[in-house]
């Protein structure tokens, strides 16, 4: 298991980036912080009280947030190591479904694990889960695309 002081993706491959949901250089940011473990990607996360969306519970936009841009992250790193690259494509969401199982306190760390389901050449299916409190409050499955150049998103990192 990584430890907290570890090197995130987004801090190796990303440090200027200013996405809303991982970019370490938005101070007004989720400033998400994925780890690789073996086969998956993990993250701890914890929310401030303007993260809620009824009290004492995140919000679900959020939470999608957090999701969309850990499993792009999962996407990005496996298919650099698929590809044999020595930095990761940039990648961005085609589609993703997240499915709210339960509420999720706003209280404490919640944990993001990712792993990819489906491997191409320039694309990733990935499933990934929120847990708080010991319970999976959230799951999502995604497809997350390596693009082009002429793309607003080549080499945003």
């Amino acid at each position: 298991m990584p430890t907290p002081d570890s090197q995130s993706l987004q801090e190796r491959y990303a440090p200027h980036s200013a996405c809303f949901g991982c970019g370490p250089s938005n101070p007004q940011g989720l400033r998400i912080r994925s780890l690789v473990d073996e086969d998956r990607v993990v993250a701890e996360w914890t929310p401030a009280g303007h993260h809620q969306a009824f009290p004492g519970m995140l919000n679900g936009g959020i939470i999608g947030s957090l999701l969309d841009c850990h499993c792009n992250w999962t996407a990005a790193y496996h298919l650099m190591k698929a590809g044999g690259l020595e930095s990761p494509p940039c990648t961005v969401t085609a589609d993703y479904t997240i499915q709210l199982k339960r509420p999720t306190p706003l209280a404490g760390p919640v944990f993001l694990e990712a792993r990819p389901v489906e491997l191409k050449a320039d694309r990733a299916v990935i499933e990934g889960t929120l847990t708080a409190g010991g319970k999976v409050t959230a799951t999502c499955r995604g497809t997350f695309v390596a693009v082009k150049p002429g793309h607003p998103a080549y080499h945003r990192w």
